[in-house]
């Protein structure tokens, strides 16, 4: 079979004589429809992550249909349609810490077969396409955990326009809250609006954007969902109402920007967000089925271009998800 592993020094190999695995006992062989990019795999492609990924498969999501099933297998069968988790063990309850992932400690989606124990899997949603499904294991779950809680009357506020502020912004917007955005393009302005969010901040006109954003609401809002960690946390700070709480799921920005001052006297939460459990996935999946969600993808590559994709998402041009199809 083909897929893509990663070079010693950073980059892509595509080998065309790879074996296709066989499933073990308890273990289903998919057929991989489609995969999907995160902030996480640039740095994997790159060879810079926390462990050495060298002859690593990458990409932690995917999206395909059930071949082959091996001994012991009672939750799927042949012809299922399955999507992965990006926890591949945790199942449910608190969260176990940082386990083996896929694309870093084991092989990941970027090949035309893999095989995974069914504990890692949940059923698509009967209305999207595999396309769509790939971008769920980690940006789509990733936004529900985040803004969970968040209802009408409330207000959030997200960072850009990447996969997770997105989905934040249309489960935000499915509960009934009030959305701020920010981002520095009119035309990704322009979909963020179109997609539900009252109102835009442009942070590159608006450096001090969390005062902005406090006039905005009259107070600060309810929820950040905080993207670039370490370089806006000060911002975000400013953006949320007393009693608040900063959801934290990325560290993109660079700097050491968090006035604990600041923090202390809004009496808010800063809490981390490590995507989400196999059951919290299942929640979530029950609400795009009933909402009829569409995940919103900007661009789909294929296969064999997966470089191209690569290059595109890091780009930063992309609006919600960049996918790779089979």
């Amino acid at each position: 079979m083909r897929a893509f592993t990663v070079r010693h020094g950073g980059g892509l190999e595509l080998t065309t004589d790879r074996p296709t695995p066989a499933p073990a006992a308890g273990e289903v062989l998919i057929k991989v429809k489609a995969t999907s990019l995160n902030a996480r795999d640039r740095r994997i492609v790159a060879n810079d992550y926390i462990v050495d990924v060298t002859g690593r498969v990458p990409l932690s999501d995917g999206a395909g249909v059930v071949e082959a099933v091996g001994d012991g297998v009672s939750r799927f069968q042949v012809g299922d349609r399955v999507v992965g988790t990006f926890h591949p063990t945790w199942i449910y309850g608190p969260y176990p810490g940082w386990g083996q992932l896929r694309g870093t400690h084991r092989d990941g989606w970027l090949s035309e077969y893999v095989a995974l124990d069914q504990q890692s899997l949940v059923a698509i949603p009967g209305q999207l396409s595999f396309e769509e499904a790939a971008t769920l294991p980690c940006a789509a779950l990733t936004g529900w955990s985040a803004v969970a809680g968040v209802g009408p009357g409330d207000t959030l506020l997200v960072q850009g326009s990447g996969g997770v502020s997105v989905f934040a912004l249309q489960f935000a917007r499915l509960a009934g809250a009030h959305v701020i955005a920010t981002t520095s393009s009119e035309y990704k302005a322009e979909q963020l609006r179109a997609l539900g969010a009252a109102d835009i901040v442009d942070y590159k006109d608006t450096p001090g954007w969390g005062t902005r954003v406090r006039e905005l609401t009259e107070g600060g809002v309810d929820r950040v969902l905080e993207i670039g960690g370490a370089g806006t946390l000060s911002q975000s700070i400013e953006a949320v109402a007393y009693g608040g709480q900063i959801s934290l799921v990325g560290n993109l920005a660079s700097g050491d920007d968090m006035n604990v001052a600041a923090f202390f006297q809004r009496a808010a939460t800063l809490k981390s967000i490590s995507v989400g459990s196999r059951s919290n996935f299942d929640e979530m999946n029950k609400t795009v089925a009933r909402s009829g969600l569409r995940p919103v993808i900007d661009r789909v590559f294929p296969f064999g271009r997966a470089l191209d994709a690569l290059t595109h998402f890091e780009s930063g041009s992309h609006f919600g998800k960049v996918v790779i199809n089979y």
